[in-house]
């Protein structure tokens, strides 16, 4: 069984920086421009409110996959580092995550949510794109060249999902 749940700190950070460090090295490219060792160490800090959260995807209680939402300002939030675990891959449980990440921003008062993709994760490119994302002003520094800078209005998207669910 999968479920995504919100993680929990300090009783979730080991799965969650395993995951973090698993997705990091995973990438063709150095991603130290992000600072990943500060952010690490200050994860229950930064993602326990109700403005920033990180959630847990698992099987069988199992942890195999990640997402996140920070803030960046007061009407708007960035998705980061979703992640599913190669093993896990090709059932399509990223939406499950990136579902779970746009209610709760819409649920946390954001008016849009932005993200950057870089360009060898081509199936998360048509995922996000799946959901209406389209190109926006990268609203964060990533200087790999070819990453893909999108956003997404929330309020047209829960508009659109509100008349779907009728």
């Amino acid at each position: 069984m999968f479920e995504v749940v919100r993680a929990v700190f300090p009783d979730d950070l080991k799965d969650v920086l395993d995951l973090y460090r698993e997705y990091v090295s995973r990438t063709s490219v150095d991603l130290s421009f992000q600072g990943n060792d500060q952010e690490f160490n200050q994860l229950p800090e930064k993602y326990s409110s109700e403005e920033s959260k990180i959630f847990l995807l698992k099987k069988d209680s199992k942890p195999i996959g990640c997402a996140a939402f920070r803030r960046l300002d007061e009407t708007v939030c960035e998705m980061k580092r979703v992640y599913i675990r190669p093993s896990a891959r090709g059932s399509n449980l990223g939406t499950k995550l990136v579902d779970r990440v746009l209610q709760e921003a819409v649920i946390s008062g954001y008016k849009k949510i932005c993200l950057d993709v870089l360009p060898e994760f081509q199936t998360a490119l048509k995922l996000y794109r799946s959901y209406g994302f389209v190109e926006h002003p990268p609203a964060t520094n990533n200087p790999v060249q070819g990453t893909h800078f999108l956003g997404l209005n929330l309020e047209q998207y829960n508009q659109a999902l509100q008349r779907t669910s009728r």
